[in-house]
């Protein structure tokens, strides 16, 4: 039915183009028809060949797809747990499903298309948001944990393969997200990366000139412009009319004769050669510092302790402490609490196997469906929004929701020592793809409210945090003005006091949770406001006490 349609279309074209309505009554005219059906045959025979080729590719879409997604199936939580996996998953979905669409399409296909479409809602597809943001997380790894471009192109995270290749489009994708967020110093290292791989596969999954133009340009903006020249030559060997390139020559040599390297500027395109491979190490490369109005010192503080480099004076260390504690309360008189001081002023504690199996996925069965993009508020108007230096999704649970909340809720209470009536409910996190929170106060500073519970209960005297899974690597909550790293265990809680005893905030609780790196974090954590602990957290004697 296809090639039909076609070979109508086709003569109705001609008939179009027909210069008169006749051509029967002459056997002179009817013998140019045959001449004309060779034709009609020729362009069957092409568009035959091209829909084989068209299948061939589909099906070639299809084994990649099930062969995939028999890997991934067996154990979705271990597989997405990998960031390369996750990454890939949203790139196979969105990107990767445009070529799909792309191929579909140039035929019958457009229904199945049109009807994906109309289905994308029920499907959840991801957006291109998403795969921007992917791409943001993994390089948001790289620099945190110091990932080589080339290991991770390889499936390699921290020395272990836990993921297939990338191919050459895949690190393209990746370089190509990084130049739309004007992240020059990504857009070398990947499309290097993509160059690279480019030249060693049989089957190219992306052009040489497609990456030659994003690599040249971003390599000028990292102030290589004799490399950039070279590669943007490159480019015109193979696009010899390509506007931009056109232009961008011309720009960096009168660069380069300004810096007085003449001999570059003269060279000729044709004497470009592709022998000598492009290495991104020998050029110089500076990233861009985005710390959020963090203190430079105290981010490089929180990307060492986040990667588990030791910054705690050994002195200090050697004073903490384990030990059981009952506070008193009856119920702990048969099983202590198991207590273990990660730093001694302020004090900072972790309370092991405080929270059970059976109360962790209860929690985590009443949050997900809930869960939402974390926000924080703008101080200028009050309104909650997302931020790029929060990334999480969050819900939270009341105490009269199930038993079981309640009854966590009154555990901290008891170990706290503290009144949980003005205590905000239980906020639960999932960390996704490099998830993390940059380093921040849960206190309000002078001059901010947290929102309306602020001005009757007060600000957040303590913060007490529940990890509810192991992670397998990265994800830990670090102090930097402290030099403390605290890794996510599954059933303990770290607790702490954001205030001092007179009301003013500990600077030094600043803390931040570092990129999940593998596997998926989850914590749950109570906000506990000042109201109602003035006799169980007393004021000093002064007004300085414990400052």
């Amino acid at each position: 039915m296809i090639i039909f349609a076609l070979a109508y279309t086709v003569l109705i074209f001609l008939q179009s183009t027909a210069v008169s309505g006749d051509m029967f009554t002459a056997l002179a005219d009817m013998e140019d028809l045959v001449s004309t059906e060779l034709q009609l045959v020729k362009h069957l025979e092409n568009y035959i060949q091209e829909e084989e080729t068209r299948l061939t590719r589909l099906k070639g879409f299809l084994e990649e797809y099930e062969s995939i997604y028999q890997e991934a199936s067996a154990d979705p939580t271990t597989y997405l747990a990998n960031p390369l996996n996750a990454y890939l998953l949203v790139k196979r979905l969105t990107s990767d499903w445009k070529k799909v669409k792309s191929v579909v399409s140039r035929n019958a296909g457009s229904d199945f298309v049109k009807n994906i479409t109309q289905q994308r809602n029920d499907l959840r597809l991801p957006s291109d948001e998403d795969l921007n943001g992917a791409a943001v997380a993994l390089m948001r790894l790289q620099d945190t944990y110091h990932l080589d471009t080339h290991a991770l192109a390889e499936g390699k995270v921290l020395g272990k393969k836990n993921s297939r290749q990338l191919t050459a489009d895949d690190c393209w994708e990746l370089g190509r997200q990084s130049y739309n967020n004007g992240d020059h110093y990504h857009t070398v290292l990947w499309m290097s990366e993509a160059l690279s791989k480019s030249e060693n596969e049989s089957n190219k999954t992306v052009s040489r000139q497609d990456i030659l133009g994003y690599l040249a340009f971003s390599t000028y903006k990292q102030g290589n412009v004799k490399e950039a020249l070279h590669l943007t030559r490159e480019l015109l060997k193979i696009v010899p009319f390509h506007q931009h390139a056109l232009g961008n020559v011309r720009h960096y040599e009168r660069l380069l004769r300004e810096q007085g390297s003449a001999h570059e500027q003269t060279t000729a395109i044709d004497d470009v050669t592709t022998d000598e491979r492009f290495n991104a190490t020998n050029l110089k490369l500076a990233k861009t510092l985005r710390t959020f109005g963090v203190p430079n010192d105290l981010w490089d503080n929180y990307e060492k302790l986040c990667r588990g480099e030791k910054l705690m004076d050994p002195k200090i260390e050697g004073r903490l402490r384990c030990r059981y504690v009952t506070n008193n309360v009856p119920f702990f008189f048969i099983q202590p609490v198991k207590l273990e001081e990660a730093f001694l002023k302020p004090l900072l504690v972790i309370y092991h196997d405080v929270i059970f199996d059976e109360e962790i996925e209860t929690v985590k069965k009443l949050a997900q469906p809930r869960l939402k993009r974390t926000t924080v508020q703008n101080m200028e108007t009050g309104e909650s929004i997302p931020v790029k230096y929060r990334i999480s999704k969050a819900a939270f649970l009341r105490d009269d929701e199930h038993h079981l909340i309640s009854k966590v809720s009154r555990r901290v209470g008891y170990i706290t020592g503290l009144d949980m009536t003005t205590a905000e409910d239980l906020q639960v996190c999932n960390y996704g793809i490099g998830g993390h929170y940059v380093p921040h106060f849960d206190y309000a500073k002078k001059g901010e409210v947290h929102g309306p519970r602020d001005l009757e209960w007060g600000n957040r005297i303590a913060t007490w945090l529940f990890y509810m899974s192991d992670v397998e690597a990265g994800g830990a909550t670090v102090f930097p003005s402290l030099g403390v790293a605290l890794w996510p265990r599954k059933g303990s809680a770290a607790f702490w006091y954001n205030l001092y005893p007179n009301g003013e905030g500990n600077e030094n609780t600043r803390h931040a949770a570092c990129p999940v790196l593998t596997g998926s974090k989850w914590v749950s954590n109570k906000w506990i406001h000042e109201r109602n602990q003035e006799l169980r957290r007393p004021c000093g004697l002064n007004y300085n006490s414990e400052m």
